[in-house]
């Protein structure tokens, strides 16, 4: 089966037979899958009128288990986003009634922000829809190719994931 980056690194190989351009066969097809996996979110997200920003922030506070809150800066820290974007995303968020703002027990100045009872409801319902495209995406993969594929792109993000801020 050829498929558009075949087409794309013959061509290199045939104009530039002094470039290895190997890489090309694993990163444009890395690069291709990332912008039909963003089309799917895209559409998985708009099924529950969410943004896929609304959806990261919506998530990461499902995640963090019940009661469903975190600080802002671990907010930060899971979307890698800069405060003054995250204040900003908070307050949208709390406008739609999908999360509030709850004084941090901890910490005087501190608030923490937790998920309210429509925005767990979005966060689940959204997710299943995504799960839903992404195993649309991985259909032709069996699961022991999808644990292999897992494993090697593991190899390729664990060293920016562990990158000290």
């Amino acid at each position: 089966m050829e498929d558009e980056v075949d087409r794309l690194v013959a061509a290199w190989r045939r104009e530039r037979p002094d470039l290895d351009v190997e890489p090309l066969e694993v990163l444009s097809r890395v690069s291709r899958l990332a912008r039909h996996l963003d089309r799917a979110r895209r559409i998985a997200f708009s099924e529950h009128n969410l943004e896929p920003w609304e959806f990261d922030v919506l998530t990461s506070l499902r995640r963090a288990g019940a009661p469903y809150q975190l600080s802002p800066g671990q907010l930060l820290t899971q979307t890698l986003v800069t405060s003054g974007t995250m204040t900003n995303r908070i307050d949208r968020l709390t406008k739609k009634n999908l999360v509030e703002r709850l004084p941090d027990p901890s910490d005087r100045r501190g608030v923490l922000v937790r998920l309210t009872a429509e925005g767990r409801d979005k966060a689940d319902q959204s997710l299943a829809g995504l799960l839903a495209q992404e195993r649309a995406i991985l259909a032709e993969l069996s699961r022991a190719q999808r644990g292999e594929l897992a494993g090697l792109l593991r190899q390729l993000t664990a060293p920016f994931d562990n990158i000290p801020t």
